[in-house]
């Protein structure tokens, strides 16, 4: 039933998005991530908001609550539409690339981690996944400091 109910969905999606297929190819990818990025961006936001009312702000729930969900989100939704061609290409970008990525951009760090263990690429897929999290730290520390000597 619930299967039902996704392919419905995704191919009503998938339906609409085709009257990109009337644009400029070199347009429809942009314009599919710009439609999903809106609504992606704007859930962030408001569930970010609504966790900080219900449960407070000395832990970052919203952060926390948006990657799990997105990453979840994401597993699922690229294994549903791959594995069994549910769904056009423009409706991929527009939920994988563009509201999953205004979303969160810890769910296409978490599918990239996938690919590479999917490649057989373990090594590279646990200094990517490690390497990400720590260099990014010390990154943002090293962007605050500039910042800080600034005039």
């Amino acid at each position: 039933m619930f299967t039902r109910f996704l392919h419905y969905v995704f191919n009503g999606l998938g339906h609409t998005l085709g009257l990109l297929s009337t644009v400029d190819p070199a347009l429809r990818a942009p314009l599919a991530v710009s439609l999903g990025a809106i609504p992606g961006a704007l859930s962030r936001y408001y569930l970010t908001l609504a966790l900080a009312r219900w449960l407070g702000v000395a832990f970052p729930y919203g952060t926390f609550v948006i990657n799990i969900t997105g990453s979840m989100i994401m597993g699922f939704f690229i294994t549903l539409t791959l594995e069994r061609s549910l769904t056009s290409p423009e409706l991929r970008w527009l939920v994988a690339t563009g509201f999953l990525g205004s979303y969160t951009t810890f769910s296409s760090y978490e599918l990239d981690t996938f690919n590479l263990l999917q490649a057989g690429n373990r090594g590279l897929a646990l200094a990517y996944w490690l390497g990400s999290a720590s260099v990014g730290f010390i990154a943002l520390e090293l962007g605050s400091a500039l910042a800080r000597r600034l005039p």
